[in-house]
Order: structure tokens, then sequence, then C-alpha cells
């Protein structure tokens, strides 16, 4: 199996081992509130710390995708994202830079602005304009697996196989987009998002299987519900929880960790790194 590749504006890179994705989200209402910024100030504070840290990728979210949320229009993102995208691109221009968006809109204006990454929670689903946005793009793409939407995902989901329709979903999407012309794609089960407790573990417990076909895979378990609520503890207490997963996680065959919490994810893909080379 070859290793995990990003590439973006002519420059690639081989993921001999994981990478950390850090989230910093320009909203007010995403679910862990430590990872939210309500200012340019306080973006560049984070990102400043994340740098210090040793993070790889910087994830920029404009609006909350958590259980129960409420969508806003392309338009409010814009306004929050693109400062925030400008800034970092013209004080760090090295650091690889993600967009986390469902808009083909804001897609196509964050790849102008210098966005190596779009990441996708509906793998282009909810907006049909999202492949034409992408294609001939210098960049990587990520695109994500959900069942329903943020309003209502987590009322009932129901599948016949967790596993087999969420990795076959995934794949087929793939597919697609590559025939579209879409070159660098990663695949994001979706932790929570349209699954129960139980299937975020069988996800999670049989992700060699998707690695197996692809090795471009994204995990994003940060402080979710599938640990806190587990552990009946609020996710501001779920960072132990976390690592404990990612370590799984990268042992399953996960190349990119998106976190809250860098520092301790570094440590966590150090250690994995000592204990593939044992």
């Amino acid at each position: 199996m070859k290793n995990a590749i990003l590439s973006a504006h002519g420059k690639t890179i081989e993921l001999e081992f994981p990478k950390i994705m850090g989230i910093i989200n320009v909203t007010e209402d995403s679910f862990y509130s430590k990872s939210r910024v309500s200012s340019i100030e306080e973006f560049k504070q984070k990102v400043e710390l994340q740098l210090t840290q040793g993070v790889d990728i910087i994830d920029i979210g404009g609006q909350s995708t958590r259980p129960g949320s409420k969508r806003i229009s392309s338009k409010i993102e814009l306004k929050r994202v693109l400062p925030a995208l400008s800034w970092l691109k013209k004080e760090h221009p090295s650091i690889l830079v993600s967009i986390d968006t469902y808009y083909s809109e804001v897609a196509k204006a964050s790849i102008e602005y210098g966005s190596d990454i779009i990441n996708d929670i509906s793998f282009g689903l909810d907006d049909e304009n999202m492949i034409n946005a992408i294609i001939n793009q210098d960049i990587t793409y990520i695109g994500m697996h959900k069942q329903g939407n943020p309003e209502t995902m987590q009322h009932a989901p129901i599948y016949e196989n967790v596993v087999h329709d969420v990795f076959n979903f995934l794949l087929d999407r793939k597919n697609t987009f590559s025939i579209k012309g879409v070159k660098n794609i990663w695949l994001d089960p979706g932790f929570g998002f349209g699954k129960t407790l139980n299937q975020n573990y069988q996800l999670l417990n049989n992700l060699q299987a998707l690695k197996d076909s692809d090795p471009n895979i994204l995990i994003g378990v940060s402080r979710k519900s599938m640990i806190h609520k587990y552990l009946q503890i609020p996710p501001e207490d779920s960072l132990n929880g976390t690592t404990a997963l990612n370590m799984i996680a990268l042992i399953n065959g996960a190349k990119i960790l998106r976190v809250h919490d860098i520092k301790e994810a570094k440590e966590c893909v150090k250690l994995f790194k000592q204990l593939t080379e044992s």
C-alpha cells in the first residue's frame, strides 16, 4: 500500500507518518467552547499557539455543524472565513490551510485566497456545484460521510451495516469525484454525523478495512459525544478519552488527526511512530 499524499499549489507531501490538523472555529456555537474565536485578534492568538505546538494543518470553520446546529448562508460563512484565511496565508504562507465548508461558493473563494484544502462534511451532496468548484484546482479535497443534516442527524440514524454502508459510500463518492477530474481526495468516516454511539465505535474498530482500499484517511473524534456521553463527562474533560481513541485510529490506519488539542495529539503521533519503528 502506497503512503497517503497531500498536494496543493505545486507542493506534494508524502505522509510516511500521520499529520495533525488543528481546529479553529470562527463561530459562536461550535460544541467545544475553546475551539471558538470571535475576533480576528483571537484567531491570530489561536494560530500562534497551534503553530508553537507543532500543528501541520489549520482547519478554519465558518459555521457549526454540531448535532442540532442551524444552517447559515454562504455569504455569512464567507464574511467569517475569508479575513481569517487572508491573514493566515499572508503571515504564515508555508502552513497548510483547510477550509471546512460544504458550500461551493465558499470553496471557490477560499481557493482563490490560497486555501490548500477543502474539507466538506457532505462529500458534495449538500451543494451539487462543489465538484465544479474544485475540478482542475491544485488542492486537496476531504469528503466526509454523514447521514441526514446537522439539525436532525442524531435523531434516529439507521444502517443495514454501518461499516459496509459508510465505507462503500466514501469509496463510491471518491470514484465519482475522480472520474470528474478531482485528483487528491481524502476520506473521513464522519464520527458523530448521523451515527449512534455504538456505530461510531464499529467504524473505528474496522477502520483498517477502509485503509486496505485507500490510504488517505482523516479521523475526527476530538472531544466528541462518543467520548463524553459514554464517559458521562463534559467535552471540556474529554482530552484523555480523545487521546486514547486517536491512538486506536492511528493503529488502524488514520493519516490525519483533526483535533482541538495539538500538543497532546503530536505526542500521540510521536509515540505511535516509536511503536511502529520498534
